[in-house]
């Protein structure tokens, strides 16, 4: 009778065992789910058909800084010039974009853009100990031609890169030609640019902020033609090429 009450006994503790076990792991499943439910929960995509439309429109805003590269002639080293920079100013613009699909991963952007740049040049001199301040204000027309690398789409964003180039065309020639007595600039310049941003997808648009660099390519530089006392310091530079960077705030 001993032996079959403990044998009874082990029977009703083994199964209160498996049913703790099996109740457990009930338990484990529906939590896990529950987790998972919350953790993957529907989150909803706007304008979730954007990519089959082969164009779309915009228009943009764009703050940044604006200088020149100088790069000194072989007369520098000998001049009465001891410093010749180029500090960076405010940059401002704005114009519309237009968007080519040209691929599921990749696009074509240009527009039209109007900015305004006021860049200058700052001397020191040795002797006389004294400075000197050029600016060049200039508004311009620019066109920028650009491939675009965007990433998988991750709900309502993702990353994207661009590179290309930028034609431009300065449009108040004939008043800086007035205004502007000793520097003197070209009117015309091409740029190689490169940027890095993403895009935000909302209800009725979408947003876009970039951040581009962009690197002229023209020497922008003209010599005076005579040669006065004046601006004659002038003989120590060589080249001016644009740098520009700028942060774009675009919407679709």
């Amino acid at each position: 009778m001993f032996t079959t009450h403990i044998w009874h006994q082990y029977n009703l503790c083994r199964q209160k065992v498996i049913l703790f076990a099996i109740l457990t792991c009930i338990f484990i499943a529906g939590f896990s789910q529950n987790s998972k439910a919350q953790k993957y929960e529907y989150k909803r995509i706007y304008d979730e058909f954007y990519d089959d439309k082969i164009v779309h429109f915009g228009f943009l805003f764009g703050f940044g800084s604006s200088r020149f590269n100088v790069y000194h002639s072989p007369s520098f080293a000998t001049g009465n010039a001891q410093t010749i920079v180029s500090p960076g100013n405010f940059a401002f613009q704005v114009g519309g974009l237009v968007n080519f699909k040209l691929t599921d991963r990749f696009d074509f952007k240009t527009g039209a853009n109007i900015a305004l740049y006021g860049r200058e040049v700052d001397y020191r001199f040795i002797t006389p100990a004294s400075e000197l301040l050029e600016l060049r204000e200039s508004t311009w027309l620019e066109i920028p031609l650009l491939l675009k690398y965007k990433s998988q789409r991750r709900g309502n964003s993702r990353m994207f890169v661009d590179a290309g180039f930028k034609l431009g065309l300065e449009a108040n020639v004939r008043k800086n030609a007035a205004s502007t007595r000793k520097l003197d600039t070209r009117t015309a310049d091409i740029s190689f640019e490169y940027g890095v941003g993403f895009e935000q997808f909302f209800k009725y648009f979408k947003y876009t902020p970039e951040l581009r660099f962009s690197h002229g390519l023209t020497n922008m530089f003209i010599s005076p033609t005579p040669v006065t006392a004046q601006n004659a310091y002038l003989k120590d530079v060589q080249r001016l090429n644009a740098h520009t960077v700028t942060l774009y705030l675009m919407f679709e």
